[in-house]
């Protein structure tokens, strides 16, 4: 749009602006006749996106980048509006009849809120399609929306049903108390639990599509490596040697450390001896199945139908974390469906100047009030004119010259709220 990247070509479907900037002013930018999800190519001067490039790289809604995709991964910086968008994206294939669950690991509420939920939990709950009609939201044929919360205990619980040798072995490592409380203290980092619930969800196949919600950029970078990381402690030296008959586990279990945790044992009742020896009795037997595991979970990741989206806003730290981001997706191999930048203002002069807009409103809104709307509108345009220049210089970055555009806009998303956001995305 005009006023977005670098000065406005002048003459150029002036009436298309004129009217544009009406219905934006008094029907507001929804009803607006240009686009506002992208840039419109024949209203900019963008050095950046040449005709020549627009020719070889043509627009691709976020439909058609999606199509035969079953697992999309959304992440950026926090406070971008990242569960939002994951939130709208599922909303928008299930529109289009699909049946999509989106996850997010974010412990606020905000995923439900916007769902219009309670609360959620550790599996799938079916958003009702009567809550939805209720909204104006209608899902076609087939199309199902789901919303899950990762819950990271009963993820690792999965885990020791799936891989536990018998009833026995599992019964004994779930009782553990030191399995207890190592599994509870990992809930504050989440990788490797998010990757590993990911990975049971799409081997499940019951769904089309699975949307994530990752961490903020700089632990989504954690998330990416976690299947690694895991893969490369349970298969290192160190722990094998610790595992060994005979070994360190052995040697901190002799007699001297024996017997300070008996007398801790008589006096506290807690026999943290056989906790102790107990885990790693038991986790002598599971090893395998979780190294396994670790290698799934990070050739899905890199596989051809996970598509990542860099979600960001045009505000200066976050788009320096989406740079940074987009390298590491680079690096790591993932691949990249593209950028979606969220809060971006759209809505100001529209290439002309005041006394234009003024003239341009004054029939519907009177003078005066035509004259208050041009000056609010002239304070805008300097936001429109800065978040034009971020978005240019951060596509040119990214080599993204075709970024999704989110305007700015007011209130809490609530269901209604999520749609409209929905309508942008996929325009």
């Amino acid at each position: 749009m005009a006023g977005l990247m670098g000065s406005p070509r002048r003459g150029i479907r002036r009436r298309g602006r004129d009217s544009c900037l009406r219905s934006c002013v008094v029907g507001g930018p929804i009803d607006c006749e240009l686009p506002h999800r992208n840039y419109d190519p024949d209203m900019t001067a963008s050095p950046e996106r040449t005709p020549t490039e627009r020719l070889e790289h043509p627009h691709r809604t976020l439909a058609e980048r999606l199509e035969g995709k079953r697992v999309c991964i959304c992440a950026g910086p926090g406070g971008v509006g990242k569960t939002t968008s994951a939130a709208a994206i599922a909303l928008g294939l299930a529109r289009r009849g699909q049946k999509v669950v989106v996850l997010t690991i974010d412990p606020a509420k905000r995923l439900a809120d916007a769902l219009g939920m309670d609360a959620l939990g550790g599996e799938p709950q079916l958003v009702d399609p009567a809550v939805l009609a209720e909204q104006g939201i209608e899902l076609s044929a087939g199309g199902e929306l789901w919303a899950m919360t990762l819950d990271v205990k009963g993820t690792f619980d999965a885990l020791i049903d799936e891989f536990a040798s018998d009833e026995q072995a599992r019964q004994e490592v779930l009782a553990n108390r030191i399995y207890q409380e190592l599994s509870s203290a990992l809930a504050g980092s989440q990788e490797f639990t998010a990757v590993s619930r990911l990975y049971e969800l799409d081997r499940a196949g019951d769904w089309d599509v699975i949307v994530l919600d990752t961490p903020p950029s700089r632990n989504a970078l954690d998330f990416l490596d976690a299947p690694h990381r895991l893969g490369q402690f349970f298969e290192g030296r160190a722990l094998r040697v610790f595992l060994a008959p005979g070994g360190v586990a052995a040697r901190f279990l002799g007699r001297g450390t024996g017997l300070v945790l008996s007398m801790f044992s008589r006096v506290t009742g807690i026999d943290l001896m056989g906790d102790i020896s107990t885990f790693f009795r038991s986790l002598g037997g599971i090893t395998d199945g979780i190294i396994e595991r670790a290698r799934g979970t990070g050739e899905l990741l890199r596989d051809a139908p996970t598509l990542f989206f860099v979600i960001t806003s045009p505000e200066p730290e976050p788009v320096r974390e989406a740079t940074y981001l987009a390298g590491k997706l680079h690096e790591a191999g993932m691949n990249r469906g593209g950028l979606i930048v969220n809060r971006v203002h759209l809505e100001g002069l529209h290439g002309h100047d005041v006394e234009q807009v003024q003239a341009l409103l004054a029939e519907e809104l009177g003078p005066e009030l035509a004259a208050r709307v041009a000056n609010n509108l002239a304070d805008f345009d300097v936001l429109v004119q800065r978040d034009g220049k971020s978005v240019a210089a951060l596509s040119h970055t990214l080599g993204d010259l075709d970024p999704i555009l989110v305007p700015h806009l007011d209130g809490d998303v609530d269901l209604r709220g999520l749609a409209q956001i929905e309508r942008y995305l996929f325009a």
